[in-house]
């Protein structure tokens, strides 16, 4: 599926992989199905020319730039048994505001639990009741918007339907997932994880829990190399915590309990910041978009 995807719109995952992501050839090439030299041919038809100029950084006056996650590089750097297979459906890099190229993958959500069990899981790790029946759940590509948000829905076969929206901000990233029950019985325990893989952001990225905040609804992350912070925060949020090996932070939140036909949903945001005043931005936790 994400092949035939990449291929149906392959000009601009060539530029999303080669001059945001800064994929080599060789890293491009499988997400599109093609061999290096067949690559290079469709780079010379679509005219797509690989830039190494460095990324203009938005700063804190601009909307930060936020991209599909193009799958094909891992977006962990260990732990990586326990996410086997990752889509890229539920992915969305977070371009740093500091500029170099560096970026945050997100996954939004990473899995979500209910009574039924886990209906959700977006790679290949504890089997979801799908998996269990033998049914495969397919990757479904966010949907990009003029304004640079982005948006996807999916649904299960049980019915049940779900989805996120990112909304790109100065400095920060609104969040929102929702979930619709499309069955006949009530929908309780629906707890979710959302991810935030550091792999990509130098200065965040190290394998421990050095300079992690953890205060609910917040998790943050400390550079190794100045005051500067990622955070994210959810309402309705159950966990805040980091696993060193991926690395990541988590805000995960719980939705509220939803009848038969019922929507639910919660917000959040990730967000970037400079300075010293940490205990302040820990204190905007509780501050999310309407």
């Amino acid at each position: 599926m994400e092949v035939r995807a990449t291929r149906a719109d392959l000009a601009y995952w060539l530029d999303n992989m080669l001059n945001f992501h800064r994929f080599s050839l060789e890293e491009a090439a499988p997400v599109c199905g093609k061999s290096v030299a067949e690559l290079q041919d469709s780079l010379a038809v679509l005219d797509v020319k690989p830039s190494e100029a460095p990324l203009e950084p938005t700063g804190f006056d601009k909307p930060l730039k936020v991209l599909p996650y193009p799958g094909g590089r891992h977006p962990r750097i260990g732990f990586l048994n326990g996410a086997v297979e990752p889509q890229r459906g539920t992915k969305a890099s977070v371009f740093l505001p500091w500029g170099d190229g560096d970026y945050v993958v997100v996954d939004l959500p990473e899995a979500i639990f209910s009574n039924l069990g886990l209906l959700f899981l977006a790679h290949t790790h504890v089997p979801t009741i799908w998996d269990k029946q033998g049914v495969k759940i397919e990757n479904v590509d966010w949907t990009r918007h003029e304004d640079g948000s982005l948006t996807f829905r999916r649904e299960l076969p049980n019915g049940v339907r779900f989805g996120s929206k990112m909304v790109p901000k100065p400095g920060e990233v609104e969040m929102e997932m929702w979930l619709e029950n499309g069955t006949f019985e009530v929908l309780t325990g629906l707890r979710t994880q959302v991810c935030v893989m550091l792999k990509g952001a130098k200065g965040f990225n190290e394998q421990t829990r050095d300079r992690k905040t953890l205060a609910s609804p917040v998790a943050a992350v400390k550079s190794a190399e100045a005051d500067r912070w990622i955070l994210v925060a959810f309402d309705h949020c159950g966990r805040v915590w980091e696993n060193p090996p991926v690395p990541c932070i988590h805000s995960d939140p719980v939705f509220p309990d939803a009848g038969p036909g019922e929507r639910v949903s919660v917000k959040g945001r990730l967000w970037f910041f400079e300075g010293e005043d940490i205990e302040g931005e820990l204190k905007k936790g509780a501050q999310f978009p309407q």
